[in-house]
C-alpha cells in the first residue's frame, strides 16, 4: 500500500524570494548564512539526496549522482508564517495576510479576554521576544498570577505562564477561550500557549507549548485523504496548524529528535496514507533566537538520523523533505524571512527517477498536488503534480 512520509524542517529556507524586499527580507538566506556562520556543515545524507544540487543553493556542495529528486519552491500566498506556508502546501492559497498587532491588541479584545477567561489582569500586551519577555515579567507574573500576553511580526496571540502559577491545562483552557474571541477581523492565525518554569535564576520555556489555529477550509489534501479512508498521522505541531482538520491520529513532540523518533514509530505501525511531521526547533529554538550555531548543529543532527528514515522506507513509500518559510539566524530582528524552500523527493520504487532536477516551482502546493496524485485522491485547486517527473511511469 502506498504511503508518504512528509517532513517539514520548520523555517529552513534557502534564499530570498523575488518579492522579499516587500516583506523586509532582501538578502535573507537561512541555509547559506547558517553554513557560513558555522564555518561549514556536514550534511552527507541530505547531499546524497540532492540538497546541494538544488538550483540557487549556496554553501552546500552538489554531488555527481544524487539518489533523490530535488528542486525549490516559491510561496504564492501573501505571507511568511507557519500557518500560511503549511496551508499552501496542502492546496490552500491565502491572498490576504492574517492580522498582526505591532502595537498590541485593542482594548475591546483585552476587555473580553478578562471577562471570558476569568483572569483578574494581564501583563505585556506588546510585541516582544518570547524568551525575553518572560525574563522581564516572570517575577511579576508569579507574584500576581496574571498571564503574559504578547505578539510578534506574525499573526499570533501568545499567552505565557509559569507552570507553577497557571498549570498547562488551565493555560490551554485560557487559550481556547481567547481563540473563540479572536474571530472576524481579529481572526489571528494562531493562539499559542507558552508555558515556562524557573530554573535557577532564569525562566525557561517547557515543551508543553500548544498552538490553537484558525480552522482551514475543508477543501484541502488532508481532508481528501481522510475521506478516502487513508491514515493521516500528524507529528509535532501539525495537528495544531490545521486545528485537527483531516487528521486521523496525532502525537505532540518535545523536540526535533523526538519528532524523528515518533515519525519512525508511525512508520512501523501505519501502512498507508500520510505521515506528516514538523520539526519545529529550527524555527522556535534557533531561528527566532538568532542562534546560528544551534541552527547548524540542528541540521547536522537531522542529517545524521535521516539514514534511519530512509532505511525504514518500503518500496511503496515516497519521502518528501521541505520547509515552510525562512528564519535566517543571521538576519536583523527575530522574525521569519520570506524565502524559497528546498524540496527533496526519494523513493525505493523501481520506477523512481534518481537525480531529477525539478528546478523552481511557483507554489508550495506542488508538494500537496504530487501527494494527491500519488495516492489517487481529488486534485487540489492549486499546484502542479510532479509525479510524471518523479517516476518513469505512474506507479
Amino acid at each position: 500500500m502506498k504511503r508518504v512520509i512528509w517532513i517539514v524542517l520548520d523555517s529552513v529556507g534557502m534564499g530570498a524570494l523575488p518579492d522579499a524586499k516587500e516583506f523586509g527580507d532582501a538578502g535573507a538566506n537561512t541555509i547559506a548564512h547558517t553554513v557560513q556562520a558555522c564555518g561549514g556543515l556536514k550534511l552527507p545524507n541530505l547531499q546524497r539526496l540532492g540538497y546541494g544540487n538544488i538550483d540557487g543553493m549556496q554553501g552546500i556542495d552538489a554531488v555527481p549522482e544524487p539518489i533523490g529528486a530535488y528542486g525549490r519552491l516559491m510561496e504564492a500566498s501573501n505571507g511568511k508564517d507557519t500557518t500560511i506556508g503549511h496551508w499552501e502546501m496542502i492546496g490552500i492559497y491565502t491572498d490576504q495576510p492574517f492580522p498582526t498587532y505591532p502595537n498590541g491588541f485593542p482594548e475591546d479584545i483585552m476587555r473580553r479576554f478578562l471577562q471570558e477567561t476569568g483572569c483578574k489582569g494581564y501583563l505585556g500586551n506588546c510585541t516582544a521576544s518570547g524568551t525575553q519577555i518572560i525574563q522581564e515579567l516572570g517575577d511579576e507574573h508569579t507574584r500576581t498570577g496574571f498571564p503574559i500576553i504578547y505578539t510578534s511580526a506574525d499573526s499570533v496571540f501568545q499567552i505565557a505562564a509559569n507552570e507553577s502559577v497557571i498549570p498547562p491545562e488551565r493555560l490551554y483552557e485560557i487559550c481556547r477561550t481567547a481563540r473563540g474571541i479572536l474571530t472576524g477581523p481579529h481572526n489571528v492565525a494562531r493562539v499559542i500557549a507558552r508555558p515556562f518554569v524557573k530554573t535557577g535564576n532564569e525562566y525557561v520555556r517547557t515543551a508543553n507549548r500548544r498552538d490553537f489555529s484558525r480552522k482551514p477550509p475543508e477543501e484541502n489534501l488532508l481532508s481528501y485523504l481522510k475521506k478516502a479512508g487513508y491514515h493521516v498521522a500528524a507529528v509535532g505541531k501539525i495537528e495544531d496548524i490545521f486545528d485537527g482538520v483531516g487528521i486521523t491520529e496525532a502525537i505532540h513532540t518535545t523536540d526535533n529528535m523526538d519528532g524523528i523518533s515518533r515519525t519512525l514509530e508511525y512508520m512501523n505501525t501505519i501502512t498507508d496514507g500520510l505521515i506528516f511531521t514538523n520539526l519545529v526547533e529550527f524555527d522556535s529554538k534557533w531561528g527566532h533566537r538568532r542562534d546560528a550555531a544551534g541552527y547548524g548543529a540542528g541540521l547536522e543532527a537531522f542529517d545524521a538520523r535521516l539514514v534511519e528514515i530512509t532505511a525504514a522506507m518500503r518500496e511503496e513509500d515516497l519521502l518528501v523533505i521541505t520547509a515552510d518559510h525562512g528564519c535566517d539566524p543571521t538576519y536583523a530582528g527575530t522574525d521569519h524571512t520570506r524565502e524559497y524552500v528546498p524540496v527533496l523527493w526519494f523513493s525505493k520504487a523501481a520506477g523512481f527517477r534518481q537525480g531529477t532536477n525539478l528546478h523552481t516551482g511557483e507554489t508550495f502546493a506542488d508538494i500537496g498536488q504530487t501527494v494527491a496524485d500519488w495516492l489517487g485522491v481529488r486534485k487540489l485547486r492549486i499546484g502542479h503534480s510532479k509525479t510524471e517527473e518523479l517516476f518513469h511511469e505512474h506507479v
